[in-house]
C-alpha cells in the first residue's frame, strides 16, 4: 500500500492513499484533507497506511456507528479507570448503539441524537430514563465524538448541537444529629464504628477510607494523607491514584478520633496475631479480620443494614454531607472545607452547599453588626 502527500493552502495537506489498479485496469485512489503541518500530515499518513496494511482502515463514508462505537471503547479502556470504562461501555452497549449503531458516522444528525434522546425520556412510567441519566449519555456521546473528530473520521460534532435534558437541581440531603449518634450507636461494638466515625470525622469518600493505610496515617502530628482510593469493578479490586491533583490531600484529624485509632491499632495488632498465618497484611486501617479489604459494594450493604436497625432515614455518601456542612456551620472556611474534601475548587463545594450559605450570611450580618454601629456612631459625632 502506497501513500503521498499534496500541499493545498499553509495549514491544509492531501493525503493521497494508493489502492492499486482494479480488475479493469483503473488506479484506485483515495484523497483525504488533513488540517496542520507537514508533520501532522505525515503522522496521519503513516498511521493511515498502517490501518490498510494490517486491514483495520475503514472508510469514513461506511463506518457505522457501531463499529465506530466498538473502537473508541478499545481505545478508551486504558485511558480511563476500569469503573469509569464500564460505565461507557454500558452506556455504549445497551444505550447509544441500539439506537443510532445502524447510522453511518458521518452521516449522523442531530436531530437523530435528540430523538434518541426523547424516546429514552419518554413518559409512560416504563424504561424511561432520569434526565440526569440521559445527560450523563450525552456527555459519553460527545467525548466518543469529539474523538472522532480529532481522527477525522467528522469535520464537525453533531452532538455539540443537541440539548440534553436539563436535570432539576438536587438537594444535598444531609442526616440530622438524631440520626448519625442512632447509626453511631447501632454500630457500637461492630467492625462499622470506626469507619463510620472516621467518615463523621474527616468526610472521606467511600473508596478513600477503605484504602487507608496505617503508613497514611500519623498518630502524633494527628495528619491523614489521602493518596488512593480502593474500586471495585467486575474484574475485581484495585487501588487507583485520585483523578485530579485536588484529590491527593493531608487533613488533620480530630482528637477524639486519633484516641479511638491509637485502640484500633492495638486491637488489630491483637486480631493479627490470634489469626496466625491465615491472616494477610495489607496495612490498610479498616479491612476484613484475615486483613483482606472490604468490598464497597459490602460495606454499603452493611450499612444499609444498619440504618435500617438505627430507623435512620440516611445513606453514606451522606456523612460526607454532614462533615461539610458541619464545619462551614461551625464557622470554618470553605476553603479549608475544600480542601478536606478533595474538591478541585472551592467554587464546587459553595454550589454542593449552598443551602448552608444563607444561615452563614444571616450570621456574617450579625457579626458585622457592632462594626457597623461604631463606624455610624463615629460619623453621627
Amino acid at each position: 500500500m502506497k501513500g503521498s502527500l499534496k500541499k493545498r493552502s499553509r495549514d491544509s495537506w492531501t493525503l493521497i492513499l494508493d489502492f492499486g489498479r482494479d480488475a479493469g485496469g483503473r488506479r484506485r485512489q483515495k484523497w483525504i484533507t488533513v488540517r496542520g503541518n507537514r508533520r501532522d500530515a505525515e503522522r496521519e499518513l503513516a498511521r493511515l497506511l498502517n490501518e490498510l496494511n494490517s486491514g483495520a482502515f475503514v472508510e469514513p463514508a461506511r463506518l457505522s456507528f457501531r463499529d465506530y462505537a466498538e473502537r473508541w471503547l478499545a481505545f478508551m479502556q486504558t485511558r480511563v479507570s476500569p469503573k469509569t470504562f464500564e460505565r461507557y461501555q454500558e452506556i455504549m452497549l445497551k444505550h447509544l448503539v441500539p439506537a443510532l449503531g445502524d447510522t453511518v458516522l458521518s452521516k449522523l444528525q442531530p436531530l437523530q441524537i435528540q430523538a434518541c434522546y426523547a424516546a429514552a425520556q419518554r413518559r409512560d412510567g416504563r424504561g424511561s430514563l432520569a434526565p440526569r441519566t440521559i445527560l450523563h449519555h450525552h456527555r459519553v456521546l460527545r467525548e466518543a465524538l469529539n474523538q472522532a473528530v480529532r481522527w477525522r473520521l467528522l469535520s464537525i460534532n453533531p452532538a455539540n448541537a443537541v440539548q440534553p435534558p436539563r436535570p432539576p437541581a438536587r438537594e444535598i440531603a444531609v442526616p440530622s444529629d438524631a440520626d448519625v449518634t442512632a447509626l453511631l450507636q447501632a454500630a457500637e461494638g461492630t467492625r462499622l464504628y470506626l469507619p463510620l466515625l472516621a467518615a463523621i470525622g474527616t468526610g472521606l469518600r467511600r473508596g478513600e477510607l477503605l484504602a487507608l493505610r496505617w503508613s497514611d496515617l500519623d498518630l502524633d502530628s494527628g495528619q491523614l494523607a489521602i493518596s488512593q482510593s480502593l474500586e471495585e469493578t467486575r474484574a475485581g479490586l484495585s487501588f487507583k491514584t485520585p483523578k485530579i491533583a485536588k484529590g491527593r490531600r493531608t487533613i488533620a484529624l480530630p482528637a477524639h478520633l486519633i484516641t479511638v485509632l491509637r485502640r484500633h491499632r492495638v486491637d488489630q495488632a491483637k486480631e493479627r496475631l490470634a489469626a496466625g498465618p491465615a491472616y494477610q497484611d495489607h496495612g490498610l486501617i479498616f479491612c476484613e479480620p484475615d486483613g483482606q479489604p472490604t468490598r464497597p459494594s459490602t460495606f454499603t450493604l452493611r450499612f444499609v443494614e444498619l440504618a435500617k436497625r438505627a430507623r435512620a432515614d440516611t445513606h453514606l455518601h451522606a456523612l460526607r454531607h454532614f462533615h461539610a456542612t458541619s464545619m462551614l456551620r461551625l464557622g470554618i472556611h470553605p476553603k479549608v472545607v475544600s480542601e478536606r474534601l478533595g474538591h478541585a475548587t472551592v467554587g464546587i463545594t459553595l454550589d454542593t452547599y449552598s443551602h448552608v450559605i444563607p444561615g452563614l450570611q444571616e450570621q456574617a450580618a450579625k457579626a458585622f453588626d457592632l462594626t457597623l454601629e461604631r463606624l455610624a456612631s463615629k460619623t453621627a459625632l
